[in-house]
């Protein structure tokens, strides 16, 4: 259907993206899947976004590049640093200097481009790695950045971000994304999975990933290696 709403969608390959992915085709929008290669050590996560994306019906799926392996800082885009085995106090190394904020810019301006009114993300700020970029006050303060930096914004129809699993635990964040369909399967979470997509089981991310499924009582798709 043409007459529906057009919707951004950042799909990095994983659990939470998928679902904020389900909830907004859910929803009725029109969905434009977003995935960005930024350097990520697990790229298999971007095939996990097309397998995700195909699984949804998702016509319009982008992949854009943009290296944020040139500033390093993490774990995640510098191979000299390694993914932390064990929980880790503070923020760990596996945060990616600025990446949603960059992240949610791209969407910003994929957006206003094809005349979209809203953008999903799906961060959380509840089972999460304690990244400060998926709190519930930075995507307040990027809201504020989008009405004040784009064209559509300033004209008054700019886009609305949505977060729709932010304040649900994993093990929620599961059991909707069971009701919706989603074949978690198909998705990518680990911080270090192979090309083949298997997961290493002892990340932050597999053990928050395997903790929800265990909590939400659905059996855990994910493959081990």
């Amino acid at each position: 259907m043409t007459d529906r709403p057009k919707a951004v969608v950042l799909l990095s390959g994983g659990l939470d993206s998928a679902t904020a992915l389900a909830i907004a085709c859910d929803l009725g929008f029109s969905c434009h899947a977003l995935s960005v290669d930024y350097g990520q050590r697990h790229r298999a996560e971007l095939d996990a976004a097309r397998r995700v994306a195909a699984a949804q019906g998702i016509i319009d799926h982008s992949v854009v590049p943009i290296g944020l392996g040139a500033i390093g800082g993490s774990a995640l885009t510098d191979p000299q640093i390694a993914v932390p085995q064990q929980p880790t106090s503070g923020i760990p190394v596996t945060y990616v200097p600025a990446r949603n904020t960059v992240l949610l810019a791209l969407a910003l301006g994929q957006a206003e481009v094809i005349g979209a009114r809203d953008i999903f993300v799906g961060v959380n700020a509840v089972d999460y790695s304690g990244y400060p970029d998926c709190r519930p006050e930075f995507i307040a303060k990027f809201q504020e950045l989008a009405d004040l930096a784009t064209k559509a914004g300033v004209e008054g129809h700019g886009s609305r971000i949505h977060t729709p699993l932010i304040n649900l635990s994993k093990a929620d964040i599961i059991r909707r994304g069971v009701a919706l369909g989603i074949d978690y399967g198909l998705t990518v979470s680990c911080y270090q999975a192979d090309d083949a997509g298997r997961a290493c089981g002892v990340c932050d991310s597999c053990r928050l990933r395997a903790e929800g499924f265990r909590t939400a009582g659905v059996p855990d798709p994910t493959v081990y290696r």
